[in-house]
């Protein structure tokens, strides 16, 4: 049985007014086996927390579509991920999106390539899902795309940002053509200078997308280096490598504390900053993730630019 739609924990950490300002509005990111385990996510997020369900290939789409039910009886907004690479062509996405629709309300996605090396089918990037149109027809209010603080190997195979920031221009110019809210997501980093850099860049090259920031949420040192190699985390890795030998730090947890407060203060002194809203990668459990942001004032209410 669920608690009365969640509370903050009576041990939280002492107020930090700019950090508990960035963390209103956080979503956070599950998968179906990972979902599967948590009784009753009221127990753990605020209520109308946005709730990305992860497709990682091989899980079936019944299985993404049951968890998109569950988690919207239960309260919160629903967002699957859309990947393009296993999607097999143009009528298996207008199923995919009748299958949400009809069962669970969604209204909602994350669309990105996926990460799998070769396409399955007709589709290998999101902007290809994008311009199918079928996102338009169905009526979906809100499309979140991919954005790579720290550039992405699998599309700059020379180290460079070209094909990155390119995509990023032409997800802009369709921004500016639909009616859905549009964000960008991105992979985690834990270094808040380069992403800094980063969110710059894209407003000076005429980029104005939202950014929602991915965030490792508190992990153990061992599992986040895992993670962060698996899924191409660049320059920011020191981070966790200078950690790593450091003895005394080696076997406590990482928590997030250190580049959240340091990009709360940034936002806080320059309100046009275009960090949106945090998103967390729970990498070290939904529930600990879920105490951690309670803890430091995480709460479900949106930015006025969300709402």
């Amino acid at each position: 049985m669920a608690l009365l739609n969640f509370r903050k924990r009576e041990d939280a950490q002492p107020s930090n007014a700019a950090l508990e300002a960035f963390l209103q509005g956080y979503s956070i990111e599950v998968m179906p086996r990972t979902a599967s385990k948590i009784d009753d996510f009221r127990d753990h997020l605020p209520k109308g927390t946005r709730v990305y369900i992860a497709h990682i290939d091989g899980t079936q789409i019944e299985d993404m579509v049951t968890t998109a039910a569950r988690l919207n009886r239960e309260g919160f907004d629903v967002m699957p991920h859309f990947p393009a690479r296993i999607i097999r062509d143009a009528a298996t996405l207008e199923n995919w999106i009748a299958m949400y629709q009809g069962e669970a309300d969604v209204t909602q996605g994350l669309l990105l390539a996926g990460g799998v090396a070769e396409p399955q089918g007709d589709f290998h990037c999101s902007m290809q899902l994008l311009e199918t149109g079928l996102f338009d027809k169905a009526g979906f209010t809100r499309l979140h795309v991919a954005g790579h603080p720290e550039g992405n190997r699998d599309i700059d195979a020379d180290g460079s940002d070209t094909a990155v920031m390119e995509a990023a221009r032409w997800k802009q110019s369709f921004s500016e053509r639909t009616d859905a809210k549009m964000a960008m997501a991105t992979q985690f980093a834990f270094e808040a200078r380069p992403i800094i850099d980063w969110v710059d860049r894209l407003q000076a090259e005429g980029i104005h997308l939202p950014v929602h920031i991915g965030i490792a949420g508190p992990a153990k040192l061992q599992t986040l280096i895992k993670f962060a190699i698996a899924c191409g985390v660049g320059p920011s890795l020191k981070v966790l490598q200078k950690r790593a030998m450091d003895v005394s730090k080696l076997l406590l947890p990482y928590e997030p504390t250190e580049v959240l407060t340091e990009l709360a203060a940034h936002k806080a002194a320059n309100p046009g900053f275009g960090i949106e809203q945090v998103h967390f990668f729970p990498l070290g459990g939904i529930k600990t993730n879920a105490a951690w942001a309670s803890d430091h004032g995480g709460s479900a209410a949106r930015p006025a630019s969300e709402t």
